[in-house]
């Protein structure tokens, strides 16, 4: 009896099975037939025989579009002077501190200047000396004329006198020099700040022997400060024509909000050929000292601008072997794939020519759309699709609970 109850029940299941197979597969057999009621064998909807694709477009922009040069570059100083004794001495006295703002002209250093006192007063006592024989040479040379006049004397004696005259006062000449030479070296013993800024690491202390090979100090200018960047050579032209104006360059700062605002001053003779780009240099004002000489910022300058652009989505952009190209989408929702030129991208949007403002692009969706078939435009609230419908009487979803219930009910017999 269990054996019999046992085929019986698969049997009604396969039979089940079969029908639900049948039912699902008529909605298929009914589009095939409708297909082939169609002249030529193709859906009504599409150039392709199938639905029109569902597309997201946008539209053609006319705008002014700034040409910016975006790259990382460094901070460096205008002015950086490295400070050397002339002489060999010792050092007497330390007038700054290390890290202190000084003003150009101030006293950094004195060294031990009494050898250089000695000769400057040694310089100046010889020179003294040697005016006083000048004078009494020109006494005795202004009476020999005077004698040789009444013929006291002969002519050859007042020459002589006057070869005499001119050594001393080549002589004097010599000391005056002299002089001025001690005056000088005399000067080395006080080592003044040539530029205004700030000083390093000051390793020099009283009675330290230094020499003109032994770096004392070093001045860096902090205000204001340049910052130096590299920009493409295809650039060069109208990064040229941006000094010429002294363009303004913004200088971003990790962590400050505000971008600091400079002008390019300065553009490099050559180009690099290994990288292919140029030195340029902006100046900033650095009041504050916001830039330090070393630091990397991010720079921005304004090279051109790019005026009546035609502003398109990159995304709407597709690469292919002939170049780019985009959708266009004309007032019966047909698609038209059209060549453009991409002039300049930035951030998520690119300058075109091909399009024309007020036209609608496809941004996405490009991978089914094809040339002269017609598209849907999504919805906000994402596309509605019409092949979705409630399942009906036959489908497979409402005969599984029948024979659920016929077996459960077999079972209880």
């Amino acid at each position: 009896m269990k054996k019999n109850l046992v085929l019986t029940l698969t049997g009604v299941l396969v039979v089940a099975a079969a029908g639900g197979w049948w039912w699902s597969g008529a909605p298929s057999r009914h589009a095939a037939e409708t297909a082939s009621a169609t002249p030529g064998g193709k859906a009504a909807n599409g150039a392709g025989g199938g639905a029109p694709a569902l597309v997201t477009l946008a539209v053609a922009r006319k705008q002014s579009v700034p040409v910016t040069v975006q790259v990382n570059g460094s901070v460096v100083s205008l002015n950086s002077v490295d400070l050397r004794p002339q002489v060999t001495n010792t050092v007497r006295q330390v007038h700054v501190k290390e890290g202190q703002f000084v003003k150009a002209g101030q006293l950094l250093f004195t060294l031990d200047d009494r050898p250089d006192q000695a000769n400057l007063a040694k310089a100046r006592a010889q020179q003294q000396k040697d005016e006083a024989v000048l004078a009494d040479l020109e006494r005795q040379y202004k009476r020999n004329l005077e004698l040789v006049a009444q013929n006291f004397i002969a002519r050859s004696a007042v020459d002589a006198t006057l070869a005499q005259l001119d050594a001393q006062r080549a002589a004097v000449a010599a000391d005056r020099a002299a002089v001025q030479a001690a005056d000088v070296a005399l000067g080395y013993a006080t080592l003044r700040a040539p530029i205004a800024g700030r000083i390093g690491a000051v390793n020099i202390y009283p009675g330290t022997l230094v020499q003109p090979t032994l770096s004392l100090v070093t001045i860096t200018q902090l205000d204001p400060i340049a910052v130096s960047f590299p920009v493409p050579e295809g650039k060069l032209q109208d990064l040229l024509a941006a000094a010429r104006s002294h363009t303004p360059v913004e200088a971003v700062i990790p962590g400050r909000k505000e971008t600091l605002k400079g002008q390019l001053n300065f553009v490099d003779n050559t180009v690099d050929p290994q990288i292919g780009t140029v030195r340029a240099k902006a100046v900033f004002d650095n009041a504050d000292q916001s830039l330090w000489p070393g630091q990397f910022v991010e720079t921005r300058v304004t090279v051109r601008t790019i005026d009546d652009a035609t502003v398109v989505p990159a995304s709407a952009l597709m690469m292919l072997t002939e170049g780019s190209s985009v959708y266009v989408i004309d007032a019966e929702k047909k698609a038209a794939r059209r060549k453009v030129d991409a002039v300049y991208t930035f951030g998520t949007q690119v300058v075109v020519r091909g399009v024309q403002p007020g036209e609608q692009v496809v941004i996405e969706g490009k991978q089914n759309v094809r040339p002269g078939s017609k598209v849907r435009v999504e919805a906000n609230g994402g596309p509605q699709r019409s092949d979705e419908q409630a399942p009906g009487p036959g489908s497979a979803a409402s005969v599984a609970p029948t024979n659920a219930s016929l077996v459960a009910e077999r079972e209880r017999t």
